[in-house]
C-alpha cells in the first residue's frame, strides 16, 4: 500500500535536484539551458518525474555534460532499504522518501528526506525570541496580590513590618505568524514599594509570620501607600519544538494598599 501510494505522489510531483558543481569554468554555461553561474562555479538542475523503487534512479543528465542519477527510496522505521519491514510515515500519513543525487563518479549531492509539511515549514518565518517578548507583554499578567502583617491596615512606628505575597507560575498558548507558541512564565523579581519613599528589590516572594524575609521599619507615625511590582520573566516554545528563553521581562504594577503607621502609648493597668 505504501508503494501505491508513493506512486500516486510522484505521478503528481517532478522533483528537482539540485547539484552544485564546484571549480567549473564558467564558460560551460549556456543561456538556453538551467545553469546559472556563481562565484565558485554554477548550478545544474536535474529532474525525475518516474515513480522510484527500493534503490532505483532515474537518469538526470546537466547541460554542462556532467551526468548522474537521481535516487529515491522508501524510508524504512523497520529494516533496511531492500526489505522494508515498516515505511516511515510523515506527519500527514504520507510515506516518507529518501532522495539524493549521484554522479557518475559515485559522488552524492543533496541528500534529505522528504515530506510534504517540509516545504511549508521551510517557508514559514521563523518566531523568535523578540517576537514572542511583543506578544508577551500584551497578554493579561496578574499583578501580586500584597499581604502585610500586621493586619488590619495599621502598624506601629519603629516595628518590623512583614510584607510577601504569593509565587505562582502561569501557561498561556498564543499564535504568532499562523504558528502555535506556547509560554511558560514567572515571577522572577519582585519590587517592594513601602510608600515613604523607600522601596527594595528582591527574588524573594516573602513568607507570613513567624518566617519574616520581607520586612520594613517606619521611623514616623501617618499613611503610606505600599504595593509590590511583578517582574515576569518566560521560556516559549513554538509546536513541539524545544523551550528557549524569551530575551526580556514584563512588569505588573501591584496595586496600593493603604497603610496606618502609628505610635504605641504605654498604658499601666492596675495588678
Amino acid at each position: 500500500m505504501a508503494d501505491e501510494l508513493l506512486e500516486r505522489r510522484m505521478r503528481r510531483h517532478v522533483l528537482v535536484v539540485l547539484l552544485l558543481l564546484v571549480g567549473l569554468p564558467a564558460s560551460a554555461a549556456a543561456d538556453d539551458h538551467d545553469v546559472v553561474t556563481g562565484d565558485t562555479g554554477f548550478l545544474a538542475y536535474g529532474t525525475h518525474a518516474s515513480p522510484p523503487t527500493s534503490g532505483g534512479a532515474g537518469v538526470a543528465v546537466a547541460s554542462n555534460g556532467v551526468s548522474g542519477a537521481v535516487h529515491e527510496v522508501v524510508v524504512c522505521s523497520i529494516g533496511g532499504l531492500e526489505t522494508c519491514g515498516e515505511t516511515a510515515l510523515c506527519d500527514d500519513g504520507t510515506a516518507m522518501t529518501l532522495t539524493w543525487f549521484q554522479t557518475t563518479s559515485g559522488e552524492v549531492f543533496n541528500q534529505h528526506t522528504n515530506c510534504p509539511a517540509d516545504a511549508v515549514a521551510a517557508a514559514l518565518p521563523a518566531v523568535t525570541p523578540g517576537l514572542v517578548l511583543r506578544a508577551l507583554r500584551r497578554i493579561p499578567l496578574p499583578a501580586s496580590e500584597l499581604v502585610v502583617q500586621p493586619p488590619g491596615g495599621r502598624t506601629l512606628v519603629n516595628f518590623e513590618t512583614n510584607f510577601y505575597t504569593e509565587r505562582g507560575e502561569l501557561t498561556r498558548v498564543v499564535r504568532l505568524l499562523g504558528r502555535r507558541v506556547e509560554l511558560r512564565i514567572w515571577p522572577e523579581t519582585f519590587t517592594w514599594r513601602y510608600g515613604d519613599g523607600s522601596s527594595e528589590r528582591t527574588s524573594s516572594a516573602g513568607s507570613p509570620y513567624p518566617d519574616l524575609e520581607i520586612t520594613h521599619r517606619y521611623l514616623a507615625k501617618g499613611r503610606v501607600a505600599v504595593s509590590v511590582d511583578t517582574t515576569y520573566a518566560a521560556d516559549f516554545r513554538v509546536g513541539a519544538g524545544g523551550w528557549r528563553h524569551v530575551d526580556g521581562t514584563v512588569t505588573i504594577p501591584g496595586h496600593a494598599e493603604s497603610l496606618r503607621v502609628v505610635t504605641a502609648r504605654p498604658v499601666l493597668i492596675g495588678g
